[in-house]
């Protein structure tokens, strides 16, 4: 089922503002804490080495952040939101946060052995342009991972995700966010995202080469991973 586009345009930029300073504990109780654990395959994909240039987009107040700086790389956490990126400065000082658009990213081509982007690549504008944005700022042989909700393979599952995405999911948020409107949103967005295979098309014509993904709990969420043609 795809969202209903005859509504107004979210401002999503605004949305994230106004969520910013609950968002990862409203995050974590929406998805029964499996965030942490998603967190950690995400790194794990990434692979991060000493002294490696890594670029978090979408990285929100940096928490997805702080594992590749305990890894010894140095991580840029970019994003779009103003005010996401305020609280992430409260909390984290120490982490160079910049501000930028995830169609038109501030920064040279070639500046970052790998590029990771989760739960943001749904909120850009056109996600063929920056999944073929992102391939311009990674270098030759570097790689990218993509975390995103996706399509649950067994049937059950799926039909039990999609209930409680539009049914259970917003009185939650009217528990625990400061904007629960906005978690709507993000429910229909999660409903018309494409399927593990298809994503992974949009990868392969954007550039990126031996894509590959890994579901996670159930395909409730997929990582794809690919990796910027050889000079």
């Amino acid at each position: 089922m795809r969202a209903d586009l005859t509504k107004e345009p979210v401002d999503v930029a605004a949305m994230f503002d106004g969520v910013a300073k609950r968002y990862d504990i409203t995050n974590d109780v929406l998805a029964a804490g499996q965030t942490r654990q998603w967190r950690k395959a995400v790194v794990a994909a990434v692979d991060p080495k000493p002294g490696e240039r890594i670029l978090d987009l979408a990285a929100g107040t940096g928490t997805s952040s702080e594992p590749f700086v305990r890894a010894g790389a140095f991580v840029v956490p970019t994003d779009f939101s103003l005010g996401m990126l305020n609280v992430g400065r409260q909390r984290q000082p120490g982490l160079p946060f910049v501000a930028g658009d995830g169609l038109h990213l501030p920064f040279k081509d070639a500046s970052f052995d790998a590029a990771t982007i989760s739960f943001g690549l749904r909120n850009l504008a056109d996600r063929h342009a920056g999944l073929a944005e992102l391939r311009r700022v990674v270098r030759p042989g570097g790689r990218l991972v993509v975390c995103e909700f996706s399509h649950p393979t067994w049937a059950p599952l799926r039909t039990v995700y999609t209930e409680y995405l539009m049914k259970a999911l917003p009185p939650v948020a009217r528990a625990v966010a400061t904007n629960p409107e906005a978690y709507v949103y993000l429910a229909e967005s999660i409903r018309a995202w494409p399927d593990q295979r298809e994503l992974a098309g949009d990868l392969s014509a954007a550039g990126w080469e031996r894509v590959q993904w890994r579901d996670l709990t159930g395909g409730i969420v997929a990582i794809h991973r690919g990796f910027a043609p050889k000079a």
